[in-house]
């Protein structure tokens, strides 16, 4: 039995890796594709385009206007003159915001005055918009903080500043709430996904169409024999896709990993069991290469999509909640980022792994019946 396991694992490796090319897809372009992804996916706004329109002309005005440029999210492109100017401006797309000030913005200000100051956005990225705006927000009520104070100091305390609230938050697990430190180890997850589950759902249909499936049927080579040959090296090769994306997400993005490495790759080992499994289903269904990836292709984006990847689940409709509970990478995404960034073990991240082992016995079950039909 073993040694026909080890002649099978022989060939795929040879079969797999014989084409340098291969060998670059393998364990190259994880490494490219996570060096795109990590700076692309990212939902930190920076670096702003904001054009502004100053009539009032004064030193406060200037003053707030430098507090917007100082932040690392405004960046000043322009100085508009008038209305048109504005207009033509944000139609076409010079700037993403305009801030305006009216005349007699400082007398306001210093008269303890409701002072008007308006910013203009344009909403086609309005994601985006929602968050510059909030850091335009953060700016002008730093500001009033300060006016407040100036005006207790030149009035020697005749004003009496009313009692405030004060609230100080602490984000744990990312302090600087950098979204890096977030997408990062979704696209390890990604990444994983589709390398298991391209290899795997060819490697029947190669054989159907390179005409040597009619060959392994004649030998006594049993089904688990088999499928053993054909899913190992695609597993071990998952293994090593996460250990060199793991690496280059360390020393290269500095996404902290504070938890066990073994809990990772105990929870990469389940994952990879669904992973493994849908692609035996896919490639014993499909009847050329094409078919295969083309079906893969279909699973990927739903995968991805319904995996909280890109969007909170909990915002979802309660059905297509539920239909989450089918997909394997939501369970992955919850162990690989709670190890990189919480540092937690098994003790909270055993029902993650339940429901990963749970859903690669079912898909394995499912491969194994068909195999049945195709290989005994």
């Amino acid at each position: 039995m073993f040694e026909r396991i080890a002649a099978m694992l022989v060939k795929e490796f040879i079969q797999v890796l014989r084409d340098p090319r291969m060998k670059g897809i393998l364990f190259v372009m994880p490494i490219i594709q996570l060096m795109v992804f990590g700076y692309a996916v990212t939902t930190d706004v920076n670096h702003v385009r904001m054009a502004v329109y100053d009539l009032d002309q004064t030193v406060t005005s200037r003053d707030l206007t430098a507090r917007f440029v100082e932040s690392r999210y405004f960046d000043a492109v322009e100085r508009v003159r008038n209305e048109a100017q504005l207009k033509d401006i944000l139609d076409r797309g010079r700037a993403v915001l305009v801030l305006k000030f009216d005349r007699g913005f400082e007398g306001d200000v210093a008269a303890g005055r409701t002072a008007e100051l308006q910013l203009l956005a344009d909403g086609t990225d309005s994601n985006s918009v929602q968050i510059a705006l909030t850091y335009a927000n953060r700016i002008v009520a730093a500001f009033n903080r300060d006016a407040v104070e100036r005006r207790i100091d030149r009035t020697e305390g005749a004003v009496r500043q009313p009692a405030q609230v004060t609230l100080q938050s602490r984000a744990w697990f990312n302090e600087n709430l950098e979204s890096r430190y977030y997408y990062v180890p979704g696209v390890m997850a990604m990444l994983v996904m589709l390398t298991a589950l391209m290899l795997t759902s060819m490697a029947i249909v190669r054989e159907r169409e390179m005409g040597t499936m009619e060959q392994i049927v004649v030998t006594p080579m049993r089904r688990i024999e088999f499928i053993l040959g054909k899913t190992v090296p695609f597993i071990l090769i998952g293994f090593i896709d996460v250990a060199i994306v793991t690496v280059v997400a360390v020393l290269w993005f500095e996404v902290p990993i504070r938890g066990s490495m073994l809990v990772l790759f105990a929870g990469t080992g389940l994952f990879l069991m669904p992973m493994i499994g849908l692609g035996l289903i896919i490639s014993a269904y499909s009847r050329t290469q094409l078919q295969a990836v083309m079906t893969t292709f279909f699973f990927n984006l739903p995968a991805i999509m319904l995996s909280g990847f890109m969007f909170p689940i909990a915002n979802m409709p309660t059905v297509i909640q539920w239909l989450t509970v089918l997909n394997p990478m939501r369970y992955y995404l919850v162990i690989i980022r709670s190890v990189f960034l919480k540092g937690v073990g098994w003790d909270v991240l055993w029902t993650q792994m339940a429901a990963l082992a749970i859903l690669g016995v079912v898909s394995l079950a499912i491969a194994w019946r068909k195999f049945h039909k195709t290989v005994s």
